[in-house]
């Protein structure tokens, strides 16, 4: 065989491996997403830095279970709070399709949302295919728990928790809110919240997958991307069939008690359907909504996750919009 021959050969095996090894486990495909988010997360923190006011200190690395090597969380809040008050505290729960990401990556962001004078929290938890649900939903749940125990010294203001978060982030926010202030949710799921409902006093969201059932529509990319996360996340090949994944539906289990949510969306981003479904499910059972949308013919098209990038008018639209909301829970 020639040496062109024994090349082309070589490349058509490595192929069919590549592809059988796909088919096999959720890991190949898993790793590259992480490998392309997590790039992505950490040039948007980069983008941010120029934007972060002075004077803010930080409680980072925060260990929230002695047991877990990924239970950790940053604190940020502006230098000498008065008097030591305790601050509404934003608990932000990163994205990253649920494979990926991490408290770095929102850190700046969290940061400026700090300057203007609250307590936020970034948390970290365990990533899939390493860690399968519910294994995120219950670290935010103990996460809580343990800013409740150190409010003081951390100037966080137990009774004023507001659950916020980007993509994955978003719909482990909203499905926490859900378990924490629906009894019959909590017993569902199998889940005993940590904090009572009255301590969570609103919901931020940006960009969350709000109905992972197991439907994929779209291209090839957008099939290939949606089955990597499903199967990493409930750990089964065959997650349509999972029982669970009709729990993570959260529009289908909100009640009236569930707080009053903030929710905002890019026109562009593939899971824009999900924001406008969850919003509607919210306002129906009369839960106060402030909810940012933008026309489906609106230009520039706004991506996914389009709140980080603070060079556009759209994004520092966002933001302003989510302080006014924030100061409507004070």
């Amino acid at each position: 065989m020639s040496v062109t021959g024994r090349i082309a050969l070589g490349a058509g095996v490595a192929a069919l491996l590549l592809v059988a090894a796909v088919e096999i486990s959720p890991w190949p495909s898993a790793l590259l997403i992480r490998w392309a988010f997590d790039a992505s997360g950490e040039r948007a923190n980069a983008s941010l830095a120029s934007l972060v006011p002075a004077k803010i200190t930080a409680h980072p690395d925060e260990i929230y279970d002695p047991g877990d090597p990924d239970a950790r969380l940053d604190v940020f809040y502006p230098d000498d709070p008065q008097a030591g008050q305790g601050l509404l505290t934003i608990v932000w729960i990163h994205g990253g399709g649920f494979v990926s990401g991490s408290k770095d990556q929102i850190a700046n962001y969290a940061r400026i949302l700090a300057g203007s004078g609250y307590a936020v929290a970034g948390v970290d938890y365990s990533v899939a295919p390493g860690s399968t649900y519910p294994t995120p939903l219950l670290q935010v749940n103990q996460a809580l728990a343990y800013l409740a125990r150190n409010a003081q010294r951390l100037h966080v203001d137990p009774r004023r928790l507001v659950l916020a978060g980007d993509s994955a982030g978003a719909q482990l926010a909203a499905q926490l809110a859900n378990v924490i202030t629906s009894p019959a949710y909590a017993r569902t799921v199998g889940i005993t919240p940590s904090i009572a409902p009255g301590q969570l006093v609103g919901v931020l969201l940006y960009c969350g997958p709000y109905a992972m059932t197991g439907s994929v529509t779209g291209g090839p990319f957008a099939r290939w991307f949606a089955r990597t996360v499903q199967w990493s996340y409930s750990g089964r090949r065959d997650y349509a069939r999972d029982p669970r994944g009709a729990t993570l539906a959260v529009e289908n289990f909100v009640t009236p008690g569930f707080p009053p949510t903030f929710i905002s969306v890019g026109n562009g981003d593939s899971l824009a359907s999900q924001s406008y479904a969850l919003a509607e499910a919210l306002r129906r059972e009369g839960v106060r909504v402030d909810a940012l949308f933008f026309a489906r013919g609106y230009r520039p098209e706004l991506p996914h996750e389009y709140q980080f990038f603070l060079d556009t008018e759209e994004a520092r639209l966002a933001l302003n919009r989510s302080q006014r909301f924030l100061v409507s829970l004070r």
